[in-house]
């Protein structure tokens, strides 16, 4: 049964993103993890902009989502890796977000990213949030994306071991997304696919998570675009 956030409390009495700690403080957990949000956001950029002319969109790169009221707040926060939220604008108040805050946007993630270092056990975790008079258990993560933020797209990446699985939320429930022919795992709402690319970004050779689109062309970064506008320069001199 799904969860729902508790809105008992009229919209305006609840804390908006600017009341809320922007941190739980912890530490990223390795040194690709920046890098490679760069290069999912830098990639796709061009897509978005299609898609949303009117730049209403935002991207949440290691940012919570909050989606209860706890004490302290941040334990009712989830902090992916990556998030993009179509249909909201990339600003409020003309300040970027904190976090993003399910009982003030209303509009769940497209998309959800986790970036896992050690066997995604944290990633996959069901444990659904029971409540006694006396204590409560903690919620999985897997089990808050699916029953109550409930991002249409769950990724995760297992860097170590340079692959990822995708889920797709059908009738309230993740099913798997199985690979295309390419390898890849289809976004259709996005036009795109999600895959494993072997090559070398910020002066690293490691596998990263990249974009194609539907005809499996690779989305270039913008630093991959300029070079490839020089070599176009060139051989038509």
């Amino acid at each position: 049964m799904a969860y729902t956030i508790d809105q008992s409390q009229p919209i305006t009495a609840l804390p908006d993103d600017t009341q809320l700690p922007e941190s739980d403080g912890t530490f990223v957990k390795n040194f690709q993890e920046h890098p490679q949000s760069i290069l999912l956001t830098d990639s796709i950029t061009p897509v978005l902009q299609r898609l949303h002319p009117d730049g209403n969109y935002c991207i949440g790169q290691d940012s919570g989502i909050y989606w209860r009221m706890t004490d302290p707040p941040e334990r009712g926060a989830e902090a992916p890796d990556w998030f993009y939220v179509p249909n909201v604008p990339p600003t409020l108040d003309g300040q970027f977000r904190r976090s993003y805050v399910m009982w003030q946007e209303l509009i769940p993630p497209l998309i959800v990213l986790e970036f896992v270092s050690g066997d995604g056990t944290e990633e996959r975790d069901r444990t659904p949030l029971l409540r006694s008079s006396q204590q409560e258990t903690k919620p999985g993560k897997f089990w808050i994306y699916e029953n109550v933020i409930r991002p249409a797209f769950y990724g995760i990446y297992e860097v170590r071991r340079s692959r990822v699985e995708v889920y797709h939320l059908i009738e309230g429930q993740y099913q798997l997304v199985p690979e295309n022919e390419r390898g890849h795992y289809p976004i259709p709402a996005l036009e795109v696919e999600l895959g494993i690319w072997q090559g070398r970004y910020q002066n690293v050779e490691l596998p990263w998570l990249r974009w194609w689109d539907a005809e499996g062309n690779l989305l270039l970064a913008g630093e991959e675009r300029a070079e490839q506008e020089r070599q176009r320069a060139e051989l038509a001199e």
